[in-house]
């Protein structure tokens, strides 16, 4: 089966066969994750940038949430159109080694599988042997692999390699799985493709996750710094006789950052010797990552620490101090060393390296209030139950939920004590009750939070009637990567009140778009168009802003960029807010949390913004900047928050 695999350090130009080598290969998740849903010219962009770092291969994920957001219903147009980026990367003579899953890891939501599957009763064991679970997986490669099939090397397409899971020897040992996967690809690609697994560089990661022989090559990662070579030596005990080409499949150029963490960096000389180390004796690698680009809208993931409440959410920004940067940027140190050594044993001229895009300050965009969240709950889709459920079981894959119900004030006039025991992944507390004049002003209680739950003290309230508890709960990212990847959202356990369980729950479905929604009218949008946003409202409530209770809040304002002006890269500046979402002409450019930090700035593509009017929607779930401001500027900025160090050393 690889009898025609040989890699080397640098192939030659195009490639005519597979025997003259793979060379240097990159892996550009951020790539097609993330910039895929902009436009052809940055796809096009950072294919380039690719090349003039000397790479001849890229790397990608098919995310499967992706292109089967809701159960049966497949995307594979506009940000999912996978067929049209794999011709592109022809098209400019780059080979692709594609990560078909089904899972993926990537710090993508869930490590790519779809949300819906967390709502399936009873649960399928995800990445196992599990019939309920191969039955899907068998649905989704049934019409992932035949679109791709025809793009095989063997066929005349770029795609010379195409991988069956990933690091599945770090999660289980299940071969049944393995080799189920196997005769799928097969049964969709052919026996002529090269299939391949990536695990730890370690014998019992290793053992578990690879299939020894020739019908699947075995590819090794460790980390940056380690002497490769025994690792390698390693590999070949995995792999056919003399069929064991040296592979670093993910070669790490930096590292991924959460949120409050110190911004992940690594030194550019470290990581260029590193490489060398693998490519003057004839090795092979793939950066990890050439572009890591930017977790948009709800995809980012999450990691886990010691155990399934020690949380740790991804940034938005998916940087990872790789050589081109979140916004294409190569004018940097990293990238110029890592060229050098590429370069030193490339046997052809490299491109010659673009320019980094043009960034421009559009300058300070005032917004206004358009309404609180809870005024607006009266428009949203609304479930009761009895207990609380999760937001997968309520149809809310992302984003937000708000669970509503009633209690009784104690006749002493005492407070009480409300406990979630098990909520993912933040709650905001508040309680309510009618005025005179039947109105209802939620009072900010405090906020739960999956890595520090603690219960919380309800204050004394005197009511005319029943006390209203509302709990809005945000899903930060489900978890990518290790035993805790069954990561269902909202209240999942019983809420108590003074070890009284609560119940006759209301839940309102929280209606702001994830990248692969259509744009829908809903009663965000439709308050941001209504012309509430006047000067007299923004002086109004900028009057009000500073002594305001926390609540969530939904803020508009909007810029103009002169029909004549070329529209260029920016960033959003959210420095003086609390935390949210903020959406672009309806764009979700994703999460903002400067108050932990470590990123303030959000980069915002030139294809998101359009000449004329531009406006700007904010979810606030706390406090506004007091001036009600937010600033366009050209620099990335990973200064905010208290930061501690990040734990991952190279």
């Amino acid at each position: 089966m690889l009898e025609s695999l040989k890699f080397q350090t640098i192939s030659s130009g195009k490639m005519v066969s597979l025997s003259r080598s793979l060379g240097v290969t990159c892996i550009i998740s951020g790539f097609f994750l993330s910039v895929l849903h902009l436009s052809m010219q940055y796809w096009e962009d950072r294919l380039l940038r690719a090349k003039a770092l000397g790479l001849n291969t890229i790397q990608t994920y098919v995310p499967w949430n992706l292109h089967e957001p809701r159960a049966g219903t497949l995307d594979f147009e506009g940000i999912a159109d996978l067929v049209s980026f794999l011709k592109l990367s022809q098209r400019l003579g780059i080979l692709v080694m594609l990560r078909a899953g089904p899972y993926i890891c990537a710090e993508w939501d869930s490590g790519g599988f779809p949300p819906w599957l967390f709502a399936i009763n009873p649960a399928p064991r995800l990445r196992s042997s599990d019939p309920a679970f191969l039955q899907l997986v068998e649905r989704w490669w049934g019409s992932l692999l035949p679109k791709v099939a025809p793009l095989l090397y063997g066929s005349g397409g770029p795609i010379i390699m195409v991988q069956i899971e990933n690091e599945f020897g770090s999660y289980g040992d299940d071969k049944a799985y393995l080799h189920h996967l196997v005769s799928l690809a097969r049964k969709h690609l052919g026996d002529d493709v090269i299939l391949y697994t990536t695990d730890g560089g370690s014998r019992e990661t290793l053992e578990k996750g690879t299939i020894r022989g020739d019908a699947v090559f075995s590819a090794v990662d460790f980390t940056t710094g380690d002497n490769p070579w025994p690792i390698f030596e390693l590999q070949k005990e995995f792999n056919a006789p003399g069929k064991s080409p040296p592979l670093s499949s993910e070669f790490y150029t930096g590292w991924l950052t959460h949120w409050g963490e110190k911004n992940a960096q690594t030194s550019a000389d470290f990581t260029a010797a590193a490489l060398k180390n693998i490519l003057e004796r004839n090795g092979s690698a793939v950066l990890y990552m050439a572009h890591g680009g930017t977790n948009f809208g709800f995809y980012n993931g999450a990691n886990t620490g010691s155990d399934e409440s020690d949380y740790k959410p991804d940034l938005t920004s998916y940087d990872y101090d790789a050589p081109i940067r979140e916004s294409g940027d190569v004018n940097n140190a990293k990238f110029k060393a890592l060229r050098r050594v590429v370069e030193q044993y490339s046997s052809v001229s490299l491109p010659a390296v673009p320019s980094d895009n043009e960034k421009k300050a559009y300058g300070s965009i005032n917004v206004t209030k358009s309404g609180n969240l809870f005024e607006l709950i009266r428009y949203f889709d609304v479930v009761e139950s009895d207990n609380p459920i999760s937001m997968e079981s309520m149809g809310q894959m992302f984003g937000f939920l708000l669970y509503v119900t009633k209690y009784t004030a104690k006749d002493n006039g005492g407070e009480s004590i409300v406990s979630i025991p098990k909520v993912h992944d933040r709650a905001q507390v508040f309680i309510s009750c009618p005025s005179e004049d039947g109105h209802e002003k939620p009072t900010y209680v405090g906020t739960l939070e999956r890595w520090s739950n603690q219960p919380l003290t309800l204050p004394n309230t005197k009511c005319l009637s029943n006390i209203s508890l509302l709990v809005l709960v945000e899903n930060m990212g489900r978890l990518n990567y290790g035993p805790y990847i069954f990561d269902r959202k909202g209240i999942l356990s019983p809420v108590y009140l003074d070890g009284r369980i609560l119940r006759k729950w209301k839940m309102y479905l929280v209606p702001i778009i994830n990248l692969n929604e259509s744009p829908k009218i809903n009663p965000i949008i439709q308050a941001v168009n209504s012309g509430v946003i006047t000067m007299s409202a923004h002086k109004r409530l900028k009057q009000k802003s500073g002594n305001a209770s926390k609540e969530p809040a939904f803020y508009a304002g909007y810029f103009y960029i002169s029909k004549e002006d070329i529209i260029k890269d920016t960033f959003i500046s959210l420095s003086g807010w609390g935390k949210g979402i903020v959406t672009i002409n309806n764009f979700n450019i994703g999460r903002f949390w400067p108050l932990k930090g470590p990123q303030c700035n959000l980069y915002v593509p030139a294809p998101v913004l359009q000449n004329g009017k531009n406006v700007v929607v904010i979810f606030e779930l706390e406090s506004p900047n007091p001036e009600l401001v937010v600033q366009l500027v050209d620099q990335p900025d990973f200064t905010c928050g208290p930061r501690k160090s990040n734990v991952h050393q190279l």
